[in-house]
């Protein structure tokens, strides 16, 4: 978007010629202006192409309408895949046959299935917007995928998450370590926690985010002893409004300070995203519900749990095994 006699325009280099489009819109508010830039861009985009719209237009369509949404980031990542391959294709020209040989290229520039499933995910999201805007007539396609491979994913045991905080010399590493492990957040909720919802007389801490910046569910859930401990001493400490701060600042990330302690803690291999796994693992393992544990995790409905979980539930199971135990010939008959 720029400025123009006097208003608000928006401007793209149209693929086909390379020259610059530009159109003025009749908003005078830039939030109004947005708004307006999205939908011009998609309908002359769209009216460009005598044959439809393709996947590449579709595709730059989801992503500016995803504005500053973290997943605006994630799609242009993957449109560095996706695009080269389907991007000039009208998405009912998209068949299995064509993912299947996106799936070959991939493979052969060594990329694992999980990201190959993912990519393809991806661009089954664009399809589906693409879908609701009116830029697809008919039936949204269906994008084929290769199975998706079973999860490898790291779960601590009590002992190596004690040895794991209690390696973290840096006061945020810890206090971030804490509330991953004492809530089954995720990072980027973690680190956008700010004092205004963290309850301490109620001892609640409130994860979700007025202005839903972020398409992942998060939850409002209760504090243990040890996240209630180590928020106070934070909270009388505090320099800034953000809950995880160094320097009187927010922190964009703690990879490196995470990987410092999980080096000192001896523990081997484990990303920060399998301490949310660790933390569900444990409650499941507890015997607590698997509804709950959803509520616990933000996440949208039970299904979406128990499909990541399901295979961590054997020992909830074992009723029902001992219930078909036929040459227990203590059992009644």
């Amino acid at each position: 978007m720029g400025r123009l006699r006097g208003g608000l325009c928006v401007y793209w280099d149209d693929p086909e010629t390379g020259k610059r489009k530009r159109y003025q819109l009749t908003s005078r508010s830039r939030k109004d202006a947005e708004a307006e830039a999205i939908e011009v861009f998609r309908r002359e985009t769209y009216k460009s192409s005598p044959r439809g719209a393709t996947i590449q237009q579709i595709w730059d369509a989801y992503v500016a309408d995803l504005g500053d949404k973290p997943t605006a980031k994630t799609m242009s990542f993957t449109g560095k895949a996706i695009l080269p391959h389907f991007g000039a294709f009208l998405p009912e020209d998209i068949d299995k046959p064509l993912c299947q040989a996106y799936q070959r290229d991939r493979r052969e520039a060594g990329k694992k299935q999980g990201t190959i499933w993912t990519e393809l995910g991806h661009l089954q999201s664009a399809l589906n917007f693409g879908k609701k805007a009116r830029m697809i007539e008919g039936a949204t396609p269906h994008i084929w995928r290769p199975t998706k491979p079973e999860s490898d994913k790291r779960i601590l045991s009590a002992k190596e998450i004690r040895a794991l905080i209690s390696a973290a010399h840096d006061p945020h590493i810890r206090l971030a370590l804490i509330l991953l492990l004492g809530t089954a957040a995720r990072v980027g909720a973690i680190l956008d926690l700010t004092w205004d919802r963290i309850d301490l007389d109620r001892g609640v801490i409130n994860l979700r985010k007025d202005d839903s910046a972020t398409r992942k569910g998060r939850a409002v859930v209760p504090m243990n002893a040890s996240a209630r401990a180590a928020l106070q001493t934070a909270s009388d400490a505090a320099l800034s409004d953000y809950v995880i701060e160094y320097a009187g600042g927010p922190v964009k990330s703690i990879r490196k300070g995470v990987s410092n302690a999980i080096e000192r803690a001896g523990i081997g291999h484990v990303t920060i995203h399998e301490l949310r796994h660790t933390a569900a693992v444990h409650l499941l393992g507890a015997g607590i519900p698997i509804e709950k544990v959803s509520q616990y995790l933000g996440h949208s409905n039970v299904q979406i749990t128990f499909k990541t979980y399901a295979r961590f539930l054997p020992d909830q199971m074992q009723d029902a095994a001992e219930v078909l135990d036929f040459m227990n010939f203590r059992k009644a008959n």
